[in-house]
């Protein structure tokens, strides 16, 4: 017998606690929390063509963004990066940045923080 404890469900954006974020009405983007503890961050976004974030860092919080369909430009430290499907760039706690959807298609993509960084955003 293990005394490791046992999954507790299978999650998915289907089961998931939603949320809305950014645009002007601050409902244009969607988000959903698929691991939410004191110690770790794991959400699934999705960003419609035109869209973007507010520019901001974090505290303590080190992100990882991982793009699973679409194409997402990250701003960090005035450096651009695009990042496709299959691909990720990690963001150091302190690290000035901004996500962007400049394409034609949505993207969707997961932010992996530890520790979690909603609470933590310093804007610019």
């Amino acid at each position: 017998m293990s005394d490791k404890p046992a999954p507790t469900k299978v999650v998915s954006t289907v089961n998931a606690e939603h949320y809305q974020w950014g645009g002007p009405a601050g409902t244009d983007c969607d988000g959903w929390h698929l691991v939410r503890t004191p110690q770790l961050s794991i959400i699934e976004e999705s960003m419609p063509p035109g869209t973007s974030e507010a520019r901001h860092y974090h505290v303590p919080a080190r992100q990882f963004f991982y793009v699973l369909e679409g194409e997402l430009t990250l701003e960090a430290e005035h450096h651009v990066f695009k990042i496709r499907a299959g691909e990720g760039i990690e963001i150091a706690p302190g690290m000035a940045h901004q996500a962007f959807n400049r394409s034609e298609s949505p993207v969707r993509f997961s932010v992996t923080s530890q520790p979690p960084s909603h609470g933590d955003r310093v804007a610019l």
